[in-house]
């Protein structure tokens, strides 16, 4: 592989940011719940957050009436922005309990007119405390916070690059506020068996047949398994007999039984010369081998990626 011509991707093990990524998830589930107020997308698409030029960002404004609003949590200048027709107003990120975030983060809203109530409980965290009492979480450095981000848009440009041959029904590349990941997810067009017992949202988010690909910074899951690493992780749903016994790309990688998802620690990535083609080597990968398994009709779906220069155009993208 060439060597690539972007910064070296930053280190991010857990251990150093630990506090403040259990805090900065807390702030984006009180953000993202905000979000089940806007126009509902098939699969909750529209309860996601996006990756900005800043930091995160509402992926659709909240409506109400004629009205707009868009919420980004800035993680360069470390502020909490409302914006509303054209107007912004900000509160800074600075060490603080998720419930003084919670209070001041309604005041916001109430300030541009839109007084919404939010369900308080955390989803997919164990021992999950009420928004508006949790008085645990409330470190936070900027340094890691901002880290964090340049990992993010990192990830995001190297999904959106894979996502350029696949002409199906596919994602956009979101960042889920209850899992704290960023995912990029593949559609077959065939509907998938329905899971017995499953709850709404997990009905709906796996209503279909898909092949998801993310970015996990790692921490506690909702069962209580701790993973000390940050990784990339793709899985398929339902998993066809044999994904998990198949040998997937780079040698590093490897199926988790654990997480029921092929990973790729990214100190891998990272560490190597072109990390952004690592990555999509990998999610091709188990794209391949999942849509085989899976009898996808590949043929209907997938395309050349997109090019950089589009023939006869004045503007490209160098590579």
């Amino acid at each position: 592989m060439a060597p690539s011509l972007l910064p070296p991707w930053p280190d991010l093990a857990l251990s150093s940011w630990r506090e403040t990524r259990d805090t900065l998830h807390m702030w984006t589930q009180v953000v993202g719940k905000t979000l089940l107020a806007c126009p509902a997308q098939n699969h909750f698409w529209h309860c996601a957050l996006h990756v900005s030029a800043r930091g995160l960002v509402s992926a659709v404004p909240i409506l109400r009436g004629d009205r707009s609003v868009e919420i980004e949590l800035d993680l360069v200048d470390h502020v909490l922005v409302v914006r509303s027709d054209g107007r912004s107003i900000t509160t800074p990120l600075v060490a603080r309990t998720v419930r003084a975030f919670h209070e001041e983060y309604l005041g916001l809203l109430r300030a541009v007119g839109l007084d919404l109530h939010i369900w308080t409980m955390p989803v997919e965290v164990p021992r999950p405390v009420p928004l508006d009492r949790d008085e645990v979480h409330r470190e936070y450095d900027p340094l890691a916070a901002n880290r964090f981000w340049q990992v993010l848009r990192r990830c995001d440009g190297a999904l959106k690059e894979f996502a350029s041959s696949f002409v199906g029904k596919q994602s956009p590349v979101q960042f889920f506020w209850g899992s704290f990941d960023l995912a990029l997810t593949r559609f077959s067009g065939r509907r998938a068996p329905e899971r017995p017992g499953a709850d709404f949202v997990t009905r709906e988010a796996y209503s279909h047949e898909e092949i998801s690909f993310g970015f996990w910074p790692g921490g506690v899951l909702q069962s209580g398994a701790t993973y000390e690493y940050p990784m990339f992780y793709a899985y398929a749903a339902p998993e066809p007999a044999g994904f998990r016994r198949a040998k997937v790309k780079p040698e590093a990688a490897g199926y988790e039984e654990r997480l029921g998802e092929f990973v790729l620690p990214y100190e891998v990535v990272r560490t190597s010369e072109d990390p952004a083609a690592v990555v999509r080597e990998f999610c091709q990968s188990v794209y391949e081998v999942g849509a085989t398994l899976g009898r996808w009709d590949r043929e209907a779906v997938e395309s050349e990626p997109s090019p950089r220069h589009i023939p006869g155009a004045d503007t490209h993208i160098a590579p």
